[in-house]
This record gives C-alpha cells, sequence and structure tokens, in this order.
C-alpha cells in the first residue's frame, strides 16, 4: 500500500471509493455485535444446525436465528435445508482473512480498543 507525504493511500484510482465507506461501516457494524462475531467465528470451524450454536453459544433459539438472519441479510452467511434442519455456513470465506487480520491487529494494540469509551467495555 502506497501511501503520499500526508501518510493517506494513494494507491486509490478513484476518490470516490476511498471516500465512500458507507459499506465498510456497515459490514463492521454487522461484526460489532458480540453475538454474532461469536456465530462467525463458529462457521469459520465449519457448517453449524441453529440447535449447534444455540448450544455452543448458550443462547436460545430465537435470539441465535435473529442474528443469523442479520448476517444472511449481509451476505456474510449461507443456509441450506438439511431435512428439517438449516445448516449455516460463511458465505464468503474472505471473512476468515478478516478475522485473522482483526486478531493480528487487536495483539498489535493490546487492550486500546476494549478501553476505548465509546466502544469498549465501558460503554456497554
Amino acid at each position: 500500500m502506497a501511501m503520499n507525504e500526508t501518510g493517506t493511500r494513494s494507491d486509490f484510482k478513484d476518490q470516490q471509493t476511498f471516500d465512500d465507506v458507507s459499506a465498510a461501516g456497515a459490514l463492521f457494524r454487522s461484526l460489532g455485535d458480540p453475538t454474532r462475531l461469536r456465530i462467525v467465528r463458529h462457521l469459520a470451524g465449519g457448517d453449524h444446525k441453529v440447535v449447534e450454536l444455540t448450544t455452543h453459544l448458550g443462547l436460545a433459539q430465537s435470539t441465535v436465528s435473529a442474528h443469523l438472519a442479520c448476517l444472511r441479510d449481509c451476505g456474510l452467511v449461507s443456509v441450506r435445508a438439511q431435512g428439517r434442519a438449516s445448516v449455516y455456513s460463511l458465505a464468503r470465506p474472505e471473512l476468515i482473512d478478516l478475522l485473522q487480520a482483526a486478531e493480528t491487529l487487536l495483539g498489535a494494540t493490546g487492550n486500546a480498543v476494549s478501553l476505548c469509551p465509546i466502544y469498549g467495555e465501558q460503554a456497554l
């Protein structure tokens, strides 16, 4: 990634793409909910039925289903029927790369994000 003298990226061919962050903001908001993030992490390990996720997460079926619907509507997970059950999987394998990059960034910044008064644990 090339940086110019002001410290901003200079390899964007279209400044509008750089300036329009609404889609990225929506992506990160969809992953910003701890329950949805936990679901995505479980699905990164393989396909799961709703009942399996409720057991893993210790949450009600309606709660898990609502979060899965959000993730499905965002295009992050897909669902297929298996008998009478619904099996969920990651729709985009790139999501695993994003999670790994986030873990790397968190490792580099330590607890700074969790201490943020707006987004950290104190804000919850």
